[in-house]
Formats: C-alpha cells, structure tokens, sequence
C-alpha cells in the first residue's frame, strides 16, 4: 500500500534526522525533523482514512501537518542550513511570491472576507521580505532568524485557526474523482495559510538544495556576477537581477564536471544528496498538481517517491555510517550504507 510505505519512509527519515540532531544539535536538522515527522503524520491520516474512512479529527490533523507544516519546516531547515549565505535574497524573493500567491488564491474564493485576510497575510509576508533582504545586504545571518520567526508565527496561528474551525457535516471533504482530501470546508484564514508557508517553503527547499550542490561543486562561471554588499548600488541591483540566470546557467554549465568528479570519485557527497533532496521536494508539488486533474495514482505515488528521495538523499550525505545510531534500523542502515560505498 503506497500510503503505507509513503508514512513508514517519512517517519524513518524523521527519526534519522532528530537522532542526527542529538548527535550535533544542528538547528536546521531539528527543522528538517520537525518537517519530516509532519510529513510523516500526513501520510499517516491518509493511511488511517484508506483503512477506516475519515473523521474530522483525521482531517483537521491531515490539513494542519500536510497541507501546512511540512513545506514550511522542510524549507526553514534549508533556512538555517544557508544561514550564512546570501540565501536570504532568494528567500526574500520566495517570500515575496508566497505573498502575492496568497492574493492570487484568494480571488478564487467566494468568501467576501478572504481579500482581507490575503492582504493581511501578504503584508506581513512582504514586510517580513524586505527586513530579509535589508539584513542579507548588510551580510548578516540575521535574516534567518527573521524568517524561522516568521515561520514559527505562522506555524503557531494555524494550531487553533485549525482546532476552532467551524466545520460543516460530515466534518471532512475528498475530491469526487480522485478520493484524495481537499481543503473545501475550511475557512479562507485557514486555506489562505497554505500557500503562505507552502510556496515559500517549497521553493527554499528545492532551491535551497539546488544552491548547495552549487556551492560543493566544482564550477565552470560562464556568467559571473557579484553580491558584495560594498560595490555601488546600480552595480548590486543588476547583479541582484541576473544573479538567479546566472546561477542556473552556471549550475549547468558545471555538470559535465560534476559528473567527471563522480566518475573519478572526487565529487563531494552533498552534490548528490542535495539534488536527491531536491528532487524529492520537487515530485509531490508536481503531483500534487497532476492529482488536482484527476490522477490519484499519481498523487499517492509523488509523495512516495518524494519521501523515498528524502530519505536516500539524508542517507548519502551522511559522512561516517557510525553517525546513525538508532534502534532497531541503525544496524541495518549502516551496514547498507557501508556496502554501497565499498
């Protein structure tokens, strides 16, 4: 069963992380945990459903975990991870979009108080952006204290938005065609949160890890450009503009000499895991969207590829299989990692 195995990987690559946070007491890996155990539980009330059909408390736990936490604390663990970087730009960005996404998704509402409450949530995404974006100018890692804060507020408003909500009977909704759940009963204060910490931390996410295989691998700069916060402003706002062509450029550019470190077994391990982890993060957006016409399979299926991703991902960028100690599946993992490396 897809759901099945979907919870079971979520919940090992979970524990992998809160055991790997004991271990180095790494902010961004609690964040990560925090997400991924949400992920888990989102699967797992889709699990409970398939085997004895949904309740309210099930689907109010499914939209809480899933359809808000996950995203935004996989992406908050990225957050802390770049801290250090001029990340923050991009994240300002994403915040950015996140908030004119929440606008965009409340004119599809026919619930008059949902462009207020999307312009509430906007603004505050948006004047959250540019005290990200002031503080990456200034090369400080503040920004990403700005944003976990963010993050947190969000995370916390949704806790009793989501306990308080009014409900109509029977209390939860499934798609007619495709069986999976969708967010028709809750109000626009609840769904507008959504696309809020989802965009923002989706793209953090996936471009977060696709900046850090960037970073560990070796590079060919046919683009250059500069962030130096000491160059004139013309000259930072241009290179700010083309910063993210240049990268994407530059990123392709450099693969045949990544593949050529692979080949030759000289490739840092993080280029490998943070594209697993980037792809993971990738597949149940992309899924997610396909189940919106109609394709359960492909729904079940994208969130299991994604946490299988994750996993493997988390497993390749482990630097000594002795880092994983858990019970019961430590003994086994390290053997298998062992094995794979020769």
């Amino acid at each position: 069963m897809i759901a099945a195995a979907t919870t079971i990987l979520a919940a090992l690559f979970a524990a992998l992380l809160f055991n790997q946070y004991a271990n180095r007491r790494a902010p961004y890996q609690l964040a990560w945990a925090i997400g991924a155990t949400a992920f888990a539980v989102a699967a797992g009330t889709e699990l409970v459903a398939q085997l004895v059909g949904w309740s309210e408390p099930l689907y109010r736990a499914w939209y809480l975990t899933g359809a808000v936490w996950t995203a935004g604390w996989l992406g908050a663990g990225t957050i802390l991870l770049l801290a250090k970087t001029r990340f923050g730009y991009w994240y300002a960005l994403c915040l950015a979009l996140a908030g004119l996404f929440t606008i965009l998704v409340a004119r599809r509402l026919e619930d008059p108080s949902a462009g207020p409450i999307a312009l509430a949530y906007a603004l505050s995404a948006w004047g959250t952006a540019v005290a990200i974006a002031w503080l990456s100018y200034l090369a400080s890692p503040r920004w990403s204290r700005i944003a976990i804060g963010f993050m947190v507020a969000v995370s916390a408003l949704a806790l009793p938005l989501v306990a308080t909500a009014t409900l109509p009977a029977p209390g939860w909704a499934v798609d007619p065609t495709t069986g999976a759940p969708v967010a028709v009963l809750l109000p626009p204060s609840l769904r507008l949160l959504t696309p809020l910490l989802n965009v923002s931390g989706a793209l953090a996410l996936l471009t977060g890890a696709l900046f850090s295989a960037y970073v560990f691998m070796p590079k060919r700069r046919t683009l250059p450009y500069s962030s130096d916060p000491n160059q004139r402003g013309d000259e930072l706002l241009f290179n700010l503009a083309i910063a993210p062509v240049a990268i994407i450029v530059n990123f392709f550019r450099s693969l045949p000499l990544a593949v050529r470190a692979w080949r030759e077994g000289t490739l840092n391990r993080r280029v490998p895991a943070t594209l697993l982890i980037a792809l993971g993060a990738f597949l149940p957006s992309l899924t997610d969207t396909l189940n919106r016409g109609g394709s359960t399979e492909a729904y079940a299926l994208g969130k299991l590829l994604g946490a299988g991703l994750l996993l493997i991902g988390f497993l390749v960028s482990v630097d000594e299989p002795s880092e994983i100690s858990l019970p019961l599946v430590g003994a086994p993992l390290r053997a298998a990692l062992r094995w794979v490396r020769g």
